[in-house]
């Protein structure tokens, strides 16, 4: 078994665990959420702490049991704190505005993008070149950044687009005469 998986995830207060044979379902202040278990693994709760073991002899488990761990350690800290990524809009009349459940995003192509916004996640524009993604499960919250980034990534010459906020681009340099 990994390093990983032989560390306990720690309950904090507040937030309630409930293992069954084949889930974990983790309920906290900002919502439910559950882990569907994969074949030879199984969690337990001891003293407010969750641990993962594996079934002897099933090599599927002791693959999966550190990503197991991880996950049950990102669902506690999204139903106490949540999960944000911030996104930038970089070019001449690149905007964001958030209208009701949907993102509509002008990048510079012929026509607006409309982007349904998922249930779970909220989208806010704090300026119009900046787009905030929040949610409590990380893989929805990076998959919809993800998505939005999508519908123009930034080109590496003049770096216009739409990036992760802090995100380095490597610029090449253009055409020589």
């Amino acid at each position: 078994m990994s390093r990983v998986a032989k560390a306990p995830v720690v309950l904090p207060q507040g937030v309630a665990a409930t293992v069954s044979a084949d889930a974990v379902r983790i309920k906290g202040a900002k919502g439910e959420l559950t882990l569907r278990l994969a074949p030879g693994i199984s969690v337990a709760q001891q003293d407010g702490r969750l641990l993962v073991a594996v079934a002897p002899g099933s090599p599927a488990g002791r693959v999966g049991a550190g990503t197991t761990r991880a996950h049950l350690a990102n669902m506690v800290a999204g139903v106490t704190r949540g999960f944000e990524r911030t996104l930038e809009l970089v070019g001449v009349g690149y905007r964001a505005a958030v209208q009701g459940r949907s993102l509509n995003l002008t990048l510079g192509f012929s026509h607006p993008v409309s982007f349904p916004v998922p249930e779970g996640i909220t989208v806010e524009t704090p300026s119009q070149t900046e787009v905030l993604v929040r949610g409590m499960d990380r893989q929805l919250v990076g998959q919809v950044a993800a998505e939005i980034r999508g519908f123009r990534p930034p080109e590496p010459y003049k770096g216009k687009g739409v990036r992760y906020a802090g995100e380095r681009i490597v610029m090449k340099e253009g055409k020589k005469k």
